[in-house]
């Protein structure tokens, strides 16, 4: 049974950091690339961040460049979110994103509808 686990959200004071983890048991996703994607009440999913399999290419949103990066260790099966100068704005449920396979290209790695696992999601709340 594939399973990707998200961790690492809370409360956050605006200008703080968190570093969010997505675990992957019952499959390798060495090769697959992976992505992190959130929802605000109220609103639809988003793309946040994704990267390739082999970690040379990373894509993100406009509006977490330079502050946020994704990263990945492989052998744990594991990506990741460091989260820097958060805002109330990203307050969200983030979720953990994995696919077979995508062409290269930020347009690609940005479409949820690409990914075939997701995780439960973590809530992320960041106060004023």
């Amino acid at each position: 049974q594939v399973q990707l686990v998200e961790s690492g959200g809370g409360l956050m004071q605006a200008g703080g950091s968190l570093r969010l983890s997505c675990a992957a048991s019952g499959r390798s996703f060495s090769s697959c690339p992976m992505g992190w994607f959130r929802q605000a009440p109220g609103k639809g999913r988003e793309f946040v961040a994704a990267i390739s399999w082999s970690s040379l290419n990373t894509y993100y949103a406009d509006f977490v460049k330079g502050r946020f990066t994704i990263s990945r260790h492989n052998a744990k099966n594991t990506v990741y979110l460091q989260m820097n100068s958060l805002k109330p704005e990203d307050t969200a449920v983030y979720y953990c994103a994995a696919a077979l396979h995508l062409p290269a290209g930020g347009s690609y790695y940005s479409d949820y509808d690409r990914y075939d696992y997701w995780g439960q999601g973590t809530q992320v709340t960041v106060s004023s």
